[in-house]
């Protein structure tokens, strides 16, 4: 029974193509319809977050550069550690709405639901990969590139992975846990200070508590862009985290999705 729900959930996006590309679509332009902005907003709402960080670590706190990435400005190695978060943390924030927003459509139409999170989270890393593709050009015209960056597409699968399982069961007991939007609302942005972004994780002095932080998959994802991008090496230890950890994640929340999934009709 387990693998045939695990089959049926990783086929679903591939099965039911048609489907999942007009959902892809309107899901993606409907985030920019109405808005005097349009696409600038993909760029505008990080950008400012960036400045934001940048002041106050750069000129408040006084943090020119990183111990053990050279003369790399502050800023340059925060945006690389941010973005990718950003489509990670939009990804789980939106998670705890997308079958509630989508219930008149559960409840009246027959469709393979398990397709709703897979495009929940589609969406933003597909959003956020225009930003993340625009900072990686600017950082090769400045002498960054190197042959590690083959590995970024690799590192960026496995965290679409993670998030993945993470929006599946989050938007599956979101149906029956509605406080669950205002949870996850402040669980992101706990995980978000809790994850070495906007501060070296060479600020902190304990050995042991740097340790603590590979507990924190999100840590070692950012650990890994920081050391293709800017000092193009890998640490072994970062991926002997994110791998097991995304897949498990990735079967474990398809697994659970699958299986409560005929209940949703009746909640919603």
């Amino acid at each position: 029974m387990f693998f045939i729900l695990i089959r049926e959930w990783i086929l679903a996006p591939f099965a039911n193509h048609s489907l999942f590309h007009n959902f892809i679509r309107q899901d993606f332009f409907v985030q920019f319809s109405g808005s005097m902005g349009g696409f600038l907003w993909l760029f505008i709402t990080p950008l400012v977050h960036i400045i934001i960080y940048s002041f106050v670590f750069s000129y408040i706190f006084q943090v020119r550069s990183v111990e053990g990435f050279g003369e790399t400005a502050f800023v340059v190695f925060m945006m690389v550690g941010y973005l990718p978060w950003f489509a990670f943390a939009e990804s789980i924030s939106r998670s705890t709405g997308l079958l509630l927003e989508k219930a008149p459509l559960i409840t009246k139409v027959k469709f393979p639901v398990q397709i709703i999170p897979v495009v929940g989270t589609v969406i933003p890393y597909l959003t956020h990969a225009i930003g993340c593709s625009i900072l990686l050009l600017y950082l090769a015209t400045q002498g960054y590139l190197n042959w590690m960056w083959f590995y970024l597409p690799f590192i960026f699968f496995f965290q679409f992975l993670f998030a993945l399982g993470l929006v599946s069961i989050l938007s599956a007991l979101s149906v029956f846990l509605r406080d669950l939007q205002q949870l996850v609302a402040l669980g992101v942005t706990i995980w978000f200070f809790l994850t070495p972004i906007i501060y070296p994780i060479t600020m902190i002095q304990s050995e042991e508590i740097r340790n603590i932080f590979l507990l924190n998959p999100m840590h070692s994802f950012v650990a890994l862009y920081r050391e293709i991008v800017l000092q193009g090496k890998i640490t072994f230890i970062h991926l002997q985290i994110i791998i097991p950890v995304s897949l498990l994640t990735y079967f474990l929340g398809g697994w659970l999705f699958m299986k409560i999934k005929q209940a949703f009709g009746d909640v919603l």
